[in-house]
């Protein structure tokens, strides 16, 4: 991480702060429109899929519902569901809209995710040992973790995450590397382990069953469409978030370096941990303006759609400070995501003579 004094984080603290105060101030009507034109855009999707799926006996309709329903849930787990429960529409004092109280279309409980996610992963961001999502406890992407044999197929745990992804997000909290070193026993994971069982059942029942079987004739069409469009939206939100965290150019942190840190320090965290990637509105919009990764760690709590607006500003922030800026392309940073992952899968002599770097 880039060195800076007290004065100098205080500093950068104070720019960044004066980002977020004047967007706070603008708060309104415009950006209720916004998300209530999202919210009539996801439920159309979804009303087209579901009402298309049971003629999916044509090939070019099946394909259509399963992409429209695939969409609806892109864009209600990402651009509403996971931008809502970070607070950014609790101004409009909507319950429909409220961080503590919406629940998601997905099989992690919106409880468990704002655990595991808006507290442990936005307070310890990309410090090793703190934040669990960093890897989610499957991968190694840096030199902190000891290399294990396990670590060689490695590539193949990551694509196994990404297709079954929802279920891999809503089992993060029951901690199993903990559980295996018996630094927790399973029991103690049973209040979690019912929470499972109940948001990740209702979620089975009602893609899996309910809807294959209010459409008896066609119930298989049916069912293969509904897991056509979960593993859209698995592929599509692990990559998103891929490339968001684990470039080869997102840092990592430990634990004695991030001690007592004041604001500014955490901003620098997160302006140094998190990458972007380009692309059209429509990229941006699916993927819930976490193309703009840097500015959600900075702002988590601000309208995400704002991000673009406020981009120059951060960018002119870190300019000014000296600090990296990481974006690129999507396959650029895909890439990189995928290069990281490859190359400690493999153990550090052989990783040193293939990238020359030291271990």
């Amino acid at each position: 991480m880039k060195q800076m004094t007290e004065s100098q984080l205080q500093e950068l603290e104070q720019d960044l702060n004066t980002i977020r105060d004047e967007v706070l101030a603008d708060l309104g009507e415009r950006d209720a429109r916004y998300i209530r034109r999202v919210i009539r855009l996801h439920r159309a999707l979804e009303v087209g899929g579901r009402v298309m799926m049971p003629f999916g006996f044509i090939p070019p309709v099946f394909v259509a519902a399963t992409f429209s329903l695939g969409l609806s849930k892109i864009i209600e787990n990402m651009e509403i569901g996971h931008n809502v429960m970070h607070g950014q529409y609790d101004w409009m004092n909507d319950p429909s809209l409220h961080s503590q109280t919406y629940e998601w279309d997905t099989a992690c409980s919106s409880d468990s995710w704002r655990r595991t996610h808006n507290y442990e992963h936005h307070t310890y961001t990309n410090i090793i040992g703190k934040d669990r999502d960093y890897g989610y406890a499957l991968l190694r992407l840096s030199d902190d973790e000891k290399w294990r044999p396990a670590h060689i197929l490695q590539f193949f745990n990551y694509i196994l995450l990404s297709v079954f992804f929802q279920w891999g997000v809503s089992l993060h909290e029951l901690e199993f590397e903990r559980i295996r070193r018996g630094e927790i026993r399973l029991r103690d994971k049973l209040p979690f382990l019912r929470e499972f069982v109940r948001k990740g059942g209702r979620q089975a029942f009602k893609d899996y069953a309910f809807f294959p079987l209010v459409t008896l004739p066609v119930a298989p069409i049916v069912l293969a469409g509904n897991l056509g469009a979960n593993l859209m939206r698995n592929l599509w939100s692990s990559t998103v978030i891929f490339c968001g965290h684990f470039t080869q150019d997102a840092e990592t942190f430990n634990e004695k370096d991030c001690e007592n840190e004041s604001k500014g320090h955490w901003y620098l965290r997160q302006l140094t941990g998190s990458s972007n990637f380009t692309g059209s509105k429509w990229v941006h919009l699916l993927s819930g303006h976490l193309s703009y990764q840097i500015e959600h760690h900075v702002f988590p709590d601000l309208p995400a759609y704002r991000y673009p607006e406020i981009s120059e500003k951060v960018q002119a922030a870190c300019r000014k400070h000296g600090i990296g800026y990481n974006t690129g392309s999507f396959i650029h940073q895909y890439a990189g995501v995928v290069k990281r992952i490859l190359t400690y899968s493999l153990p550090d002599r052989l990783r040193m003579k293939l990238t020359s770097q030291p271990a």
